[in-house]
């Protein structure tokens, strides 16, 4: 149905407002095989807690994924499934290269008649309930099964996902570190089915502050770090006016404690302008990307290229990886996000690994001109300055990326991700209680303790009340390994 025809009829009923309001994509639901059970495929994930809000879950992982990797919560719109935004957002190609696991709930027409998430529904989307409460849930399990980072997770959502997007980084800022609002709403900008028409096309008259309320509100004696938030807004948008991606902008620098003067801007491909509002260590706290001429729908742009991604379809749009540039805004390639590197030096080139052994990898890059050193990122986090890194695990996939640094200290753009995956055989892990490891030759007895042979580190009491994870690495050492073999 156009867009003309979906705002009559939106605008004869509430009712009709808001189910087919944010309707991305009306193709129908994708069923998914539920026991689809290896990484590097789409799988279904079942039990993974009381799920209030009658949510499925759905993840995507490389099978080379390593423990304390990045998390990615990635909502679908509206008539749209968890297999459908996988396969046009793009987010498995930045999942491969770069090293990170994607959660993507799944509503269905047994909550809403076009499987919208309810961010307009206060007993749905406020922290502790209903939707909100079980994507939570979701980032438990997920973060538990690959030993995530649970500093680096990052929600994404388009449309009504994009609305419950700003929602979750309210309710839960000690979850998510960073938010995406594509063709989204403001956090709690409506409470009630009959006011969320009235925030899909028009203004709310709001003052920053006010705005900035609402988010505060939503997390009562929060007083951590908020999250750093990409708004994307086409400026054509009929379905969710243009208007709420300055709303957004004006709520979460407020919640920054930031003014709504952009610290700077840049132009982008696809027509589209970012303008950066950086805080005091100047670095990017909120970005909005405005896409000239995109109606509503989530930005892609198909092809081969290291900026590129996704595929168009149903409201999804060919202008630019909106993926892409959000990865790199929260800092999921390797870099420290969007001004996270306050220098302004280039990203070095041709980053190569030269070389892998058991437990090392060497790389080569090309000099920067002005650099007095590098800062070198190994799966997101920095690991020293040489072109020799040691001490890895045998047989597992690494992630580089390298950034130079002036001789102020500070770090520029980093270069983009190469993978070293290190030489011999892949360890190998046992879990057991602690009799049952010092009955298997693994570990030994002393004074009423048990310990692992070969590193020797205190397992706790020699019983079966307590359970560990032992990895051999080489034959006969053997190193506590709880968090992931």
């Amino acid at each position: 149905m156009p867009h003309t025809t979906w705002r009559g009829f939106f605008r004869r009923t509430a009712q009709a407002a808001v189910l087919g309001l944010l309707a991305a994509g009306l193709t129908a639901l994708t069923p998914l095989a539920a026991d689809a059970a290896t990484a590097g495929t789409l799988q279904q994930v079942t039990g993974f807690g009381s799920n209030p809000g009658n949510l499925a879950m759905y993840e995507y992982a490389p099978s080379d994924l390593p423990t304390g990797a990045p998390l990615v919560v990635a909502l679908h719109g509206c008539s749209q499934s968890a297999s459908d935004y996988h396969t046009h957002s793009g987010w498995q190609k930045f999942a491969d290269q770069w090293g990170f696991a994607v959660v993507y709930p799944q509503t269905s027409t047994a909550n809403n008649s076009l499987s919208c998430f309810s961010w307009f529904d206060s007993t749905k989307d406020a922290r502790g309930k209903g939707e909100a409460a079980s994507i939570v849930q979701m980032v438990d399990t997920a973060a538990a099964q690959y030993g995530s980072d649970r500093g680096r997770v990052f929600v994404t959502g388009l449309s009504a996902g994009g609305g419950m997007t700003a929602d979750l980084l309210a309710d839960y800022p000690d979850v998510f570190a960073g938010g995406s609002v594509d063709s989204g709403l403001p956090a709690q900008c409506a409470t009630t089915l009959t006011a969320a028409s009235g925030c899909q096309y028009g203004s709310q008259n709001l003052t920053p502050k006010q705005w900035g309320d609402k988010v505060r509100n939503s997390a009562p004696g929060y007083s951590g770090s908020w999250p750093r938030v990409a708004i994307w807004q086409g400026t054509a948008d009929t379905t969710v006016t243009p208007v709420n991606g300055t709303e957004l902008r004006d709520q979460w620098t407020d919640v920054w404690g930031i003014g709504q003067t952009a610290s700077s801007t840049q132009s982008l491909p696809g027509g589209t302008t970012e303008s950066r509002y950086d805080d005091g260590t100047g670095k990017a706290a909120v970005a909005l990307f405005s896409v000239s001429g995109m109606t509503h729908g989530l930005a892609v742009d198909p092809g081969s290229g290291a900026d590129q991604c996704g595929s168009t379809g149903a409201y999804y749009l060919a202008a630019l990886c909106s993926s892409y540039y959000t990865a790199k805004f929260w800092g999921l390639d390797g870099g420290a996000g969007q001004g996270g590197g306050t220098g302004s030096l280039p990203a070095p080139t041709g980053l190569t690994v030269t070389g892998t052994t058991d437990t090392g990898a060497s790389l080569s890059w090309n000099a920067v001109s002005g650099a007095a050193s590098y800062d070198v990122y190994r799966n997101g986090t920095k690991t020293g300055s040489t072109y020799t890194d040691t001490g890895l695990t045998a047989a597992t996939a690494y992630h580089y990326t390298v950034a130079a640094v002036d001789s102020s200290g500070a770090a520029g753009a980093s270069s983009t991700s190469v993978t070293a995956t290190t030489t011999g055989s892949a360890p190998t892990c046992y879990t057991d209680n602690n009799y049952n490891q010092v009955q298997a030759g693994r570990a030994h007895q002393s004074g009423g303790y048990t310990y692992a042979n070969g590193s020797n580190q205190n397992m706790g009491l020699y019983n079966v009340a307590i359970t560990h994870t032992l990895r051999e690495t080489p034959a006969g050492y053997f190193v506590i390994a709880d968090s992931g073999c």
